[in-house]
Order: structure tokens, then C-alpha cells, then sequence
């Protein structure tokens, strides 16, 4: 059976041999209530039951009556699909329109059904009940589980690549459509049978010529049991297979959403203006810096020119990373005069920020924008890391290794200045050396700014050393 594999990648035959038994024992459930019954009016045996399904299957009108049903059923479930997640996607970006929409969503979920589809046979009649049937069942599930999705995309990288400057159809399509696809796809195992269930049950109410539940109907006025239980098997096997087609072209959407990420990032380069690349310098005079009203460290005053190399080594909690932050241009200066650098900075922050999914060359291609073609980003990353580790996710990789793909994408990327937030933590002797020489390698005159616990980085990257505080 499909999805019945072991660890190995071999069928599991105990799961297969486990749902097997469950069958059977059903099935004999089934035949000995038939038995006991002791009427096919009543209550139709599953040979019985299957006679019919055959019947059925070459009837003239059978496949008439699939595609009545399958067209408007379906219809309203993509249509629902796609309305769900475009107002999902508009009320987290605006969130107003969440706020206007809200009380209509909501009443949507709660409202029973009969009830709508009564309204709905008033409104646009019997023949084409069951689309905005499906429509209303479907809609209100996807909105949420989309909503839910958004709003757990993961900010941190989200940040990390607006300050690579990579673009937003890129982004969408490299991040957040593939955060947002797990809880979709959740989603729709269950709404693609929801669709089902409410389209035929609108159509059983309304009872439009040729579709499935106005067989079902005809079925339960003639006591036709063998009749109702085959249309049923009908019903269950349509939505199984419309779940699985469904489901798995949801589930590549994300690996297709990224190779088209890597196609737009190298087609549409980054663009840069005047001398956003020159090297700057970064003067601080009697500033603070913090979040909000929260002040993290005051009286800075700094004055560092045009490519110098400067490593900041105050303790935990004196405002390096803040700092760097503020340099950054991802928080404001709360007081105090300052010439920053100009937009264009790269950056290794303190945590892990990475395309899980994609593959170290993918990682750092994401953020070039074209600027260096792949053989080049692979002769790059293969001064780090070795060879085979370039073309595994980076999910895969241990924390040294997806360190250094950071190292390097910062260095690779053109900008002003690189900003390292302890970049070289979780490396060992020899792998801390070699990221500290690939930064030399590549910096290219860029200012650079490093924030790090361990005193022999500024001996290994030729940086001044700089305290916030007294500014020397």
C-alpha cells in the first residue's frame, strides 16, 4: 500500500498486514449485521453492494453523473483554496483588512450548513448548490490554517534577507511559501474530504438531475440500500483520489517554489546605487542604543574609517549585538549623533539563519542576486567545507558546517561593510582558522565590524580591538 514503508525505504508488511485485518474484520461486521437484518431493502450485504458498484460502472450515465458532481465540487474547493490563502496573505500584510473580514470568517466556521444551503437553493437554485456549498465549508479552514502559518514564518530569517536586499518575490517564494506549505497541507487532508461531504450533501438536499446526490436521493426514496452504499463507495474513492493528486502537487509546490526563488534571484540581480559599496565609516557620537524606551548601553563614541577592521569585546550584555544591529540600520539610534553605513551591509548574526531546506550553494546563490555564477559560489564554499556537503540541505549539516555557509555568504555577497556576530562559535581549532582566513580572503577592503568573546580574533583578522564603552 502506498505510504507503507519502513525505515529502509521497504514495505512495511506488518502496517499493510494491520490495515488488511482491519478491513476484513469490517467487512465480516458488515455481512453478519446484513445477515442478522435479514433484508436487502434494509440493509444491502457488501457482495451485494459491490454487484451494484459494477452495474454502475457501466451504466451510460455514470460517468455523466461523476463529472456533474466533480466539476462543481471541485470547482468550489479551488476557488475556496485560493480565496482563502490571498485574504490570509492581505490580512497579514494589512492587517485591517483581517480586522474587516474577520466577523464574516468567523461566522462562516459557526454557521451550520443545512442552514446555508437552504439560502443557497434560494440564490442561485438546485444546479449549482453544491460549488458555493463547498465554497463556504472549505473557505474558513484554509483562512485559518494560512493565517496560522504567516504568522509563524520565521521573522529572524525574513530580516536576515530584507538586509541582503533580496527581493520580495524571491523571498515569498524561497521562505515564506514554503513555512506556510506544512500547514496547508495539513490542512487539506482534511478539507478535500470536507469538500465532498458538504458538496453532495447539498446536492442530496436540492437534488439537481444528474449528479451524485440526486442519485443517492433516489436511492433512499426506493430503499435501493445496495444502491446507496455502492454511490457511497463512490463518493469515498472520488475524495481519496482528489486528496491525493491534490496533497502531492501542494507538497512540490515547495521544492518548485524555490528552484523558481534561485531562477528570478540570478535573473533580477540586486541592484545598487551610487557608492552604496564604497567602504564607509562608522562615527558615534554620545550615542545610546536599545529597544524602544529599553536602553542597552549609552555614551558610545566611536570613529572608524572607510575599510577598517574592527572587533568589539565587551562581555555578554554590554550591547555588541545591539549594536551591530543599530549599524545595520535594523533599529533606530535612540540618542545622540551618527554617521552609519550606507543600506548595503552583509551580515552573520549571533543564531542560525538558513534556508533549511536548501543546499548550501542554494543559501548563499539566494542572497547574490546573479552577482557570481554557481561554479564560482562552489569553488567558494568548497575552501570551508568539503565537497559532499555542498548539495545536502543545509537541515542536514552539523552546526560548524552551517556556520560556515553563513561565513561565506556574508563574504560572498557584495556590500559596504560585513558585520559578524560571533561567527566563528561552535567551530574547532582548525575550522575556526580557516573561516578567519576566508574572511581576509574575501572581505576586499570592506569595512568590517565583529563582535566576539574570544581575544585571538582580532590577532587572526588583523582587527583593532574596541570597547563600547570607552571607545579605544
Amino acid at each position: 500500500m502506498a505510504g507503507e514503508t519502513n525505515k529502509h525505504g521497504g514495505v512495511d508488511v506488518r502496517a499493510v498486514a494491520t490495515k488488511v485485518a482491519a478491513v476484513v474484520l469490517w467487512l465480516a461486521v458488515w455481512q453478519l449485521a446484513s445477515v442478522l437484518v435479514g433484508s436487502k431493502l434494509l440493509l444491502a450485504s457488501p457482495l451485494d453492494t459491490v454487484v451494484r458498484l459494477g452495474q454502475l460502472l457501466v451504466t451510460p450515465t455514470f460517468l455523466a453523473t461523476i463529472w456533474f458532481s466533480l466539476v462543481r465540487i471541485m470547482g468550489g474547493f479551488l476557488v475556496a483554496y485560493a480565496s482563502a490563502v490571498v485574504l490570509a496573505a492581505a490580512a497579514h500584510v494589512w492587517p485591517v483588512v483581517g480586522r474587516l473580514f474577520a466577523p464574516a470568517v468567523r461566522a462562516l466556521k459557526t454557521v451550520p450548513l443545512a442552514c446555508v444551503i437552504v439560502l443557497l437553493l434560494m440564490w442561485v437554485g438546485s444546479r449549482h448548490v453544491s460549488g458555493p456549498a463547498v465554497f463556504l465549508a472549505v473557505f474558513p479552514a484554509v483562512y485559518f490554517s494560512c493565517a496560522e502559518g504567516l504568522r509563524n514564518v520565521d521573522a529572524k530569517f525574513s530580516e536576515l534577507l530584507r538586509v541582503f536586499r533580496v527581493r520580495r518575490s524571491v523571498c515569498f517564494l524561497a521562505h515564506v511559501w514554503p513555512s506556510v506549505l506544512p500547514y496547508l497541507v495539513g490542512t487539506s487532508k482534511n478539507v478535500c474530504g470536507m469538500a465532498w461531504k458538504s458538496g453532495v450533501a447539498a446536492e442530496l438536499i436540492g437534488s439537481p438531475m444528474g449528479s451524485i446526490g440526486e442519485r443517492i436521493y433516489q436511492a433512499k426514496v426506493l430503499l435501493e440500500t445496495a444502491d446507496l452504499f455502492a454511490w457511497t463507495i463512490v463518493i469515498v474513492a472520488l475524495s481519496a483520489l482528489c486528496e491525493r493528486i491534490f496533497v502531492t502537487l501542494l507538497s512540490r509546490s515547495g521544492d518548485l517554489s524555490r528552484r523558481w526563488a534561485l531562477i528570478i534571484a540570478h535573473d533580477l540581480p540586486i541592484q545598487h546605487v551610487g557608492n552604496e559599496l564604497v567602504p564607509s565609516s562608522v562615527v558615534l557620537s554620545d550615542a545610546s542604543i536599545g529597544y524602544g524606551d529599553k536602553v542597552v548601553a549609552r555614551s558610545i563614541n566611536i570613529d572608524r574609517g572607510p575599510g577598517s577592521r574592527t572587533m568589539l569585546t565587551d562581555v555578554s550584555g554590554t550591547g555588541k549585538t545591539t549594536f551591530l544591529r543599530t549599524v545595520a540600520g535594523l533599529q533606530p539610534l535612540l540618542a545622540g549623533d551618527a554617521l552609519l553605513l550606507p543600506p548595503t551591509v552583509t551580515v552573520v548574526s549571533q543564531d542560525t539563519r538558513l534556508a533549511e531546506q536548501m543546499t548550501a550553494v542554494q543559501n548563499v546563490c539566494l542572497t547574490l542576486g546573479g552577482q557570481l555564477e554557481e561554479k564560482h559560489v562552489r569553488a567558494a564554499l568548497g575552501e570551508l567545507l568539503p565537497a559532499e556537503a555542498l548539495d545536502d540541505p543545509v537541515s542536514e549539516l552539523s552546526g560548524g558546517q552551517r556556520r560556515r555557509v553563513e561565513i561565506a555568504r556574508a563574504l560572498l555577497c557584495p556590500s559596504a561593510a560585513v558585520l559578524l556576530d560571533e561567527p566563528f562559535a561552535s567551530l574547532d581549532d582548525a575550522a575556526h582558522a580557516a573561516a578567519a582566513e576566508f574572511v581576509l580572503r574575501h572581505l576586499k577592503g570592506r569595512t568590517l565590524l565583529v563582535a566576539s568573546h574570544q581575544a585571538e580574533d582580532a590577532e587572526l583578522l588583523g582587527a583593532d580591538v574596541l570597547r563600547l564603552f570607552d571607545g579605544n
